[in-house]
């Protein structure tokens, strides 16, 4: 099936050709019909299958063919890399028209994004928090809201922002479209999403498997040699572009600052870090400023970057549907990647049952010898910050790109698909 054939308006169909895309994936060709068909929706799909543009394309159509002077489409993620990535994409696709959308999270200014909410937007993608602090201001006016889209609604309800929410639906009007979106739907989350949706269309694209091209391996390992293999591995060129998780912030920024003063090009994202600290590390990490991230699960929510070869569980997560999430971030867009998992003798039982979700059992891989307890430090380690080193390629020459390439690069992973001539 190609774009063409979902009922996508012209513009849409122009602007996506010319983003290089012609044929959708599986969630987007079933999802846009009944989007635009008027369903609820419940789309479970695992990470990396397009989902954002399964519900940002029939949203955009449905606020064409029905223009207005207020908010009429509110999509609520739980992070602000999410907020940001999903906003990047609604920029690409309004392009010229006159449509406007904007990102409302915390960290930044608040009276910045009023001003911009006052002049006049249709799409806010917007984190809980911020969003009822607006409201209580009463800066924001949410009663024309036609589209609800709730983006990674397991990661909200898990983490406790179930009442926000609800206080956000009271703000909304009774009648309205409800798009709910999850890699991972537990039973009981399920549940919950039942008190949003009313007669939702499912489309369920085996949300408990891992992408079939990531390959799973596990090293059996003890505590204390967990840093001196990640060391190893990291030394290898062939590693290229690698994303670490940690369980705790405290161990992402410690460790971040090991893996520079080895001379890797690292560094950290994690709560602790402001707005304007956290979204230097993700774009020195997208553009290749860094080639080794450390994060935490919670904020690695929303990191969307084409081209990571490997995810490495420095610290195991303590669910199978955490281990999809985060190995979902390699082996996009029709690339192959691989998901490296530390495990101590206490893991084994967890590693039997993330075997279990991925219906196939994980590489044992054999220790490598590992470097001496004290890491040695380069004469010229790496600097923690985005602005201090450039990545280079031959004659020295910076392989830097600007934002408009960097957002062209993340929408092919936001499309699911590679883009003409990629790999």
């Amino acid at each position: 099936m190609k774009f063409n054939e979902l009922h996508l308006n012209d513009y849409l169909i122009k602007t996506v050709k010319r983003c290089g895309y012609t044929n959708p994936t599986p969630v987007q060709e079933q999802c846009i019909p009944f989007i635009l068909a008027g369903h609820d929706i419940l789309g479970l799909a695992q990470t990396g299958t397009g989902k954002t543009a399964a519900f940002i394309l029939p949203t955009i159509q449905h606020l064409m063919a029905h223009p207005g002077k207020q908010i009429r489409a509110l999509v609520i993620t739980p992070t602000r890399e999410l907020a940001e990535q999903i906003n990047d994409f609604t920029q690409t696709i309004i392009g010229r028209s006159s449509l406007q959308s904007l990102a409302v999270y915390g960290g930044v200014s608040k009276a910045a994004q009023i001003a911009k909410i006052r002049r006049g937007v249709d799409i806010v993608i917007a984190c809980p928090g911020r969003l009822l602090d607006i409201c209580n201001d009463k800066a924001i006016d949410l009663s024309q809201v036609d589209v609800l889209i709730l983006d990674e609604a397991d990661h909200m309800f898990d983490k406790g922002f179930l009442p926000d929410i609800r206080r956000i639906i009271r703000l909304l009007p009774v009648k309205r479209q409800n798009l709910v979106f999850s890699a991972t739907m537990p039973d009981e989350i399920r549940q919950l999403a039942g008190n949003i949706l009313v007669n939702p269309k499912t489309v369920q694209l085996n949300p408990s498997r891992s992408v079939k091209n990531i390959s799973h391996s596990v090293f059996t390992i003890d505590k204390a040699q967990k840093t001196r293999l990640l060391v190893k591995l990291l030394a290898d060129e062939a590693m290229g572009t690698t994303l670490v998780f940690t369980r705790t912030r405290h161990r992402a920024k410690n460790l971040a600052r090991v893996l520079v003063q080895t001379g890797l090009k690292a560094t950290s994202l994690q709560g602790n870090l402001s707005q304007s600290r956290r979204q230097q590390a993700l774009s020195g990490f997208k553009d290749g400023t860094y080639t080794v991230l450390v994060a935490t699960d919670i904020a690695a929510r929303g990191i969307d970057v084409t081209g990571i070869s490997h995810v490495i569980n420095y610290a195991i997560p303590d669910t199978a549907e955490a281990y999809i999430h985060r190995t979902g971030r390699t082996g996009r867009a029709g690339c192959t990647g691989d998901a490296l998992t530390f495990a101590t003798s206490e893991d084994r039982r967890l590693i039997r049952v993330i075997e279990r979700s991925l219906n196939r059992p994980m590489s044992q891989l054999d220790l490598p010898q590992l470097p001496e307890a004290h890491l040695p430090v380069r004469h010229q380690p790496v600097q923690t910050t985005a602005r201090s080193h450039k990545n280079t390629g031959p004659a020295g020459k910076s392989s830097r790109v600007s934002r408009k390439q960097q957002r062209c690069a993340n929408n092919s992973n936001i499309f699911g698909l590679a883009q003409r001539g990629r790999n």
